[in-house]
């Protein structure tokens, strides 16, 4: 059984897929408190469902883009079989995970998006760096900015690990209502940085309140 927050579909808001119509699954439970955290609800919150269930409602939204996210999915020992069996479902599956922990043991077929936390977030000393040495090329890294501090940790990481290089996308992402995007556009475009700024446009179509949708 697996601890299940929400299951329900979307635009995608963020990453390489964004604005593709993409189906979440948000399990319950993280390790983190992000101090800009907007998924509190999901810490708790959820009811006990099998895989097969899961797959079931999946399969009513009918949608062949799957996120697993949280929460910390990887906090459920049961969430790597339901990202196999999603795959062999012919889904293409996105797990999103703070890099807390280990990912090598994820279905070589998904796409890992490592959402590596900076200072602003007040959990960044959470992170296993090691998963890096995991991250493929069809996989993606996400920064989530608040402040000039973020950003530049964010550009030094990138830079220490190769990350360019190493992975298909490097993410940078405002804080929703506490950095202007304008600011760090400005600040990418200043250092001619090889980065994909983001934000997050589900907040921007239904508001950053919104759930379900």
């Amino acid at each position: 059984m697996i601890k299940v927050n929400e299951v329900f579909k979307s635009i995608q808001g963020e990453g390489s897929f964004a604005g593709k119509l993409c189906s979440f699954v948000r399990l319950s439970g993280c390790n983190l408190r992000c101090s800009y955290c907007d998924t509190k609800y999901a810490y708790e919150k959820g009811n006990d469902l099998s895989i097969e269930k899961i797959v079931r409602k999946v399969k009513i939204l009918g949608l062949s883009l799957v996120e697993i996210t949280g929460g910390e999915p990887l906090l459920q020992k049961e969430t790597t079989k339901l990202v196999d069996t999603l795959i062999e479902q012919k889904h293409t599956v996105l797990i999103e995970t703070n890099g807390t922990i280990s990912i090598k043991n994820i279905n070589q077929h998904a796409i890992i998006i490592l959402d590596l936390k900076c200072p602003g977030s007040k959990m960044s000393a959470n992170t296993m760096w090691k998963n890096i040495e995991y991250l493929r090329k069809k996989d993606e890294v996400k920064f989530v900015i608040g402040d000039r501090k973020d950003y530049d940790w964010a550009k030094d990481i990138t830079a220490e690990y190769n990350l360019i290089q190493r992975v298909n996308h490097v993410h940078f992402s405002p804080v929703y209502g506490k950095l202007v995007p304008k600011e760090l556009a400005e600040w990418i475009h200043h250092d001619n940085l090889d980065v994909r700024m983001q934000i997050q446009i589900h907040k921007y179509i239904w508001g950053p309140d919104a759930r379900g949708v």
